[in-house]
């Protein structure tokens, strides 16, 4: 049976690289890792929900563009 895929419990690894094959040209292991120091989202047990993930660059970046 495959692994399933919790996009609400996903490893950063898992997080950059879908986010890698969907086309982004400016995440990385580094720029995540800001992102997590600059306040976004991660779970309890260190992984994070890519739903979450994406409001927050939403709002980061409506706040930035006032």
């Amino acid at each position: 049976m495959p692994e399933t895929i919790r996009l609400t419990a996903l490893p950063k690894e898992a997080v950059v690289r879908l986010l890698r094959n969907a086309g982004s040209s400016t995440i990385s292991a580094e720029t995540l890792a800001a992102d997590i120091a600059a306040g976004a989202p991660v779970n309890a047990d260190g992984t994070m929900s890519l739903v979450e993930y994406a409001a927050w660059l939403c709002r980061e970046e409506s706040d930035h563009a006032d």
